[in-house]
C-alpha cells in the first residue's frame, strides 16, 4: 500500500499571507467545499510535468489547496478563477517581486474534477531554463506550496481513486518507454 500523503483531511489553522505591499491577508480554500484549509495536513505540491530540457512548451503543474492562490497570485486575477479547463492567456509573474516570468497559457482544474482529484493548475510556458526556472522558484515563494516528489501526482491520483493500480503501472511503463514494442 502505498503511504498516506496526509496527516489528517482539514487541519484547524487557517495560514495567512501577507505580502509587502501591506494587501490584506488571503484565507487558503478548497473550492470543492469552500472550507479552510490547514496546509500542515493537506500540502500542495508543484513540478515540471513535460520532462527536461529544452523545449518550445514546458508545462508545470501545481495540485493541492494552495494551488488556487498560486493562480491568483501568479497571473493577477481577482476574486474569481477562470473557467475549468479553459486556456487563459495571461502574464506569469513573481508573486512578491511582481516581475514578470513569462507570458503563457493558464488552465484552471477545480478538484475532484482533475488528474489527482484535487484543485489543480497548469502553466504552459516557454521552455527556456531560464523561464522554468524563474516560475518553479515562484510556485516556490508560494505559501503552501513545495516541490513534488518524483511520481506524487500519480500517487495522489491513486489515492483519490482516480487510477487502480493498474493505471499506475501502466502510466508508469509509458513515461519510460524507449522503443515502440515498450509503448
Amino acid at each position: 500500500m502505498l503511504p498516506s500523503i496526509y496527516r489528517g483531511i482539514w487541519g484547524a489553522a487557517v495560514h495567512t499571507l501577507r505580502t509587502s505591499r501591506g494587501t490584506p491577508p488571503c484565507r487558503f480554500l478548497s473550492t470543492c467545499d469552500e472550507v479552510p484549509v490547514g496546509l500542515a495536513d493537506a500540502e500542495s505540491i508543484f513540478a515540471l510535468s513535460s520532462g527536461h530540457g529544452r523545449c518550445g512548451v514546458a508545462v508545470v503543474r501545481a495540485s493541492g489547496p494552495a494551488s488556487a492562490t498560486a493562480l491568483r497570485c501568479m497571473v493577477g486575477l481577482s476574486r474569481s478563477l477562470p473557467p475549468p479547463r479553459t486556456a487563459l492567456l495571461r502574464s506569469i509573474r513573481d508573486p512578491q517581486s511582481k516581475e514578470v516570468l513569462d507570458r503563457g497559457l493558464v488552465f484552471w482544474f477545480p478538484g475532484p474534477h482533475s488528474f489527482t482529484g484535487e484543485d489543480s493548475v497548469e502553466f504552459h510556458i516557454h521552455g527556456g531554463p531560464a523561464v522554468i526556472t524563474a516560475v518553479l522558484q515562484a510556485l516556490g515563494s508560494v505559501p503552501g506550496m513545495r516541490p513534488a516528489e518524483a511520481g506524487e501526482f500519480t500517487r495522489r491520483a491513486f489515492q483519490a481513486g482516480k487510477l487502480d493500480l493498474t493505471e499506475v503501472e501502466g502510466l508508469g511503463d509509458l513515461i519510460h518507454a524507449e522503443t515502440e514494442a515498450q509503448r
